[in-house]
């Protein structure tokens, strides 16, 4: 068997599948499936200060080979994820990333002061959520705003850091290079992609909120790209995702350069998505002969 253990922004994962923000909530409904100790780790669902509700429905809509979705961060405030969900999720045997986001900076630092007398091994800032102070522009679409943001909630927690990148940019490892010059340990990419689907019958869109973000298979080319130009733009590890659906989909974003790997939208389809993942490229490892899982971190050739 390959040892699939990796070390990620100094952080022990005991392999590097784990799963994305936003499709596995806080593990509760998937342990009838598999016990969370086979992931390498969770992204826990976003979270902000106060509780949120999210945007009004419909709010999911399936597409070619993916999905839209435009929830709104629902989620139920950092103060009841710390007192009711953390306890559970930290019995798992697994890494929990705490994902995070705010409407300001500053929310966004409180979370965090919040998280640092917890047990939580690393938090994944969400860069893609609108600043409420510049307009409603997302933090992440700009290098300005993105270093702005990630310098100071690095100053506000002594955790492991990573910045999930938006890849809604002209350039992004532009970003990465500029949340990596404030401090970020890693970084994650990519988020979902701005999309919209419209009825032909109503003439409306699909979705409430006329726009949402596009996750699934669909993305998945776009997303090794933008970790190929990041992870030979930046020193620190990235975290690949966006549409890995299979093993092959998993060694090829790590080929591309990611050090770990998150599996989201294929939850959906198959709650078992993960765990499959984790054994096909341990079988894939053992056949190839290659004796550690780091040993096809960035060994894409271009011509």
């Amino acid at each position: 068997m390959a040892d699939m253990r990796i070390k990620f922004a100094g952080v022990e994962f005991k392999n590097p599948v784990a799963v994305a923000s936003g499709t596995f909530g806080y593990g509760r409904e998937y342990e009838n499936f598999f016990p969370l100790s086979k992931l390498g780790g969770i992204s826990t669902k976003g979270t902000t200060g106060e509780r949120r509700n999210g945007n009004l429905p419909p709010r999911i809509a399936e597409t070619p080979s993916g999905m839209l979705n435009s929830v709104g961060l629902q989620n139920p405030g950092i103060d009841f994820f710390i007192k009711r969900e953390l306890p559970n999720l930290l019995e798992k045997d697994t890494v929990i990333i705490a994902n995070i986001a705010g409407s300001t900076a500053d929310e966004c630092v409180e979370i965090c002061r919040k998280l640092e007398n917890t047990d939580v091994n690393m938090i994944e800032l969400n860069i893609s959520c609108p600043n409420v102070k510049q307009g409603g522009a997302a933090f992440g679409v700009s290098c300005e705003g993105a270093a702005g943001i990630t310098k100071k909630v690095r100053a506000a927690t002594t955790k492991p850091l990573m910045v999930k990148l938006s890849p809604n940019v002209t350039d992004i490892a532009s970003i990465a290079k500029a949340v990596e010059a404030e401090g970020a340990d890693a970084v994650s990419l990519i988020n979902t992609i701005l999309g919209m689907k419209i009825d032909i019958n109503t003439r409306r869109p699909i979705l409430r909120n006329n726009v949402g973000g596009l996750s699934g298979a669909a993305v998945f080319p776009v997303a090794v790209r933008m970790v190929w130009q990041v992870a030979n733009a930046v020193k620190i590890p990235v975290m690949g995702m966006g549409g890995i659906t299979t093993y092959e989909d998993a060694i090829e974003m790590m080929m591309a350069g990611a050090s770990a790997v998150q599996v989201g939208a294929a939850l959906f389809n198959n709650p078992y998505a993960a765990v499959q993942i984790i054994d096909g490229m341990n079988e894939w490892l053992d056949k190839k002969g290659i004796n550690n899982v780091s040993d096809i971190i960035g060994k894409v050739e271009p011509w």
